[in-house]
């Protein structure tokens, strides 16, 4: 064999049977895998400079070899720039499934990833290719490669989140003091501010961004150097791998480096927390876009009609976006049941995770680069809350509070505008057009001053506690809110530069 020959196989000496044709298509992870074509180029140089500290490279060599694996690396851009060359479209824009089917074509031998990258970098540098593979397996790859996926989605993720939060947090400055009714059990409870509703959507978020940012910072230590299971048998020093790609140190245990995808189990359960809370702000949002509640203009460039229906504005984005929960929540049940059985250390089963992470992946991308916008673009029906805050009784909670005040019992007050609002509803009236003689006949705590007690001012202003609704609480959290979601993209940002 020549030098720059190699098996079609990279594990075929051991064989003389050819494997079965069906089989051979059908456990081949490159129609898929090819998609960590950037983090295995990566990974491979930050390898060819350790075998290089180690020896195994010359100086020469290693520039060669690192020139070589840039030039694999940038076959994604040449596919792109080649389909659209031949589409005959200048605006063209070229899918990354397009761009895979390309690359899968190209290569029909191609196992998985790592051998596609082993055989691209054999056309470029020879056999001096082959020297690459010196004191590494692909049980080690695959555990890097995918770290790196899951780390990039999750820098993706946050950044996406950030912006949203920040769309949330300008829709709750422009309602200003705007006013809408607080549910519990889908029923009418109280009136709160519109800004302090949207703040809520912020609070989840925060915990959304808490939870990648441990996550990831769980799950940023470098497998390289593990080898097949019990470490590499060359002597290398795995600080160099994990220094070039960004790790913050070598993983610990050899075992669990090459088998451990706690890090993909992590990535999918935050997605399918964050899929939970977008879900449920679509259901409030498809909620309140209906004439029944009318609270709520959905914007026609994110909604579609009916092609029977002349009428119909639909919340597609909405209903996708509950939709599009139930994929997270999918693969993250999918993940944890791969894995839940799997003895140490690396199985072919933990192929099955990466189409999970890819589609969660593409998943939270898709949704993120929507949810912004459209929040942006959602106009309030103020008028129409407004008197949905001050109909229903929503002052009672009010009205009890006064009169503990005064000095009754909270259990009796309670007691007393309950049978307020019964008096309310055979009247036909509210509780503010209760006449003050009505009301007296309840109880002798009432006063003239009840009325101003239970106004919808002085019903929101009453919640006058840190997180309460009062108005000025809710323009201090929306002001904290901001200056917090502030220095977390101030830090990340500040992350960045110091990679440039």
């Amino acid at each position: 064999m020549s030098d720059t020959q190699q098996p079609v196989k990279m594990w075929s000496g051991r064989f003389r049977e050819p494997l079965d044709r069906t089989f051979e298509q059908w456990q081949r992870s490159f129609p898929f895998d090819w998609r960590l074509l950037a983090q295995e180029v990566a990974a491979s140089a930050a390898h060819a400079r350790a075998i290089a500290a180690a020896g195994v490279l010359t100086p020469e060599e290693l520039v060669h070899m690192l020139a070589g694996l840039t030039r694999v690396g940038e076959r994604v851009l040449n596919w792109s720039n080649r389909i659209s060359a031949t589409s005959g479209q200048i605006d063209y824009e070229v899918s990354d499934a397009q761009v895979g089917a390309a690359i899968v074509a190209s290569a029909p031998q191609a196992e998985d990833i790592h051998h596609f990258v082993e055989l691209e970098l054999t056309k470029e540098v020879g056999g001096l290719a082959l020297k690459l593979h010196t004191g590494r397996s692909r049980n080690e790859q695959i555990a890097t490669d995918m770290r790196l996926f899951v780390r990039g989605a999750m820098d993706l993720t946050i950044l996406d989140l950030i912006e949203w939060a920040n769309a949330l947090l300008t829709l709750a400055e422009q309602a200003g003091e705007a006013v809408m009714p607080g549910f519990t059990h889908l029923q009418r409870a109280e009136p709160v501010l519109i800004a302090h509703w949207l703040q809520a959507y912020v609070s989840m978020l925060e915990r959304d961004l808490s939870r990648f940012a441990d996550a990831r910072a769980r799950m940023n230590f470098c497998p390289l150097g593990s080898g097949a299971i019990a470490g590499a048998t060359l002597k290398l020093d795995r600080t160099i791998a994990a220094q070039a790609l960004g790790f913050t140190a070598p993983t610990a245990n050899s075992m669990d480096a090459t088998s451990d995808r706690d890090f993909m189990l992590d990535f999918a359960q935050a997605s399918s927390t964050l899929g939970v809370h977008i879900s449920r702000f679509a259901e409030e949002i498809t909620l309140y876009a209906t004439n029944e509640f009318a609270f709520i203009e959905l914007p026609e460039a994110f909604s579609t009609g009916s092609s029977a229906m002349p009428q119909k504005k639909n919340p597609d984005l909405t209903e996708l976006a509950r939709g599009k929960s139930a994929r997270l929540l999918g693969a993250s049940t999918a993940l944890s049941t791969l894995v839940k059985g799997l003895p140490l250390a690396y199985n072919k089963d933990l192929q099955e995770g990466q189409e999970q992470i890819f589609d969660i992946a593409d998943t939270l991308a898709g949704l993120l680069s929507v949810l912004p916008n459209f929040t942006r673009a959602l106009k309030f029906k103020t008028a129409n809350l407004r008197i949905a805050a001050e109909t229903g009784y929503l002052n009672a909670m009010a009205a009890a509070t006064y009169l503990s005040n005064k000095g009754v019992p909270f259990r009796k007050a309670h007691e007393i505008v309950g049978n307020a609002v019964r008096m309310g509803l055979e009247k036909g009236v509210e509780l503010n057009a209760l006449s003050l003689e009505d009301l007296r006949t309840l109880s002798a705590a009432f006063d003239a001053d009840v009325f101003d007690a239970i106004s919808l001012k002085a019903t929101l202003d009453c919640h006058d506690v840190t997180g309460g609704t009062a108005t000025h609480q809710v323009a201090t959290a929306l002001a904290a809110a901001r200056l917090r979601i502030s220095h977390l993209a101030s830090g990340i940002s500040s992350v960045e530069d110091s990679h440039d």
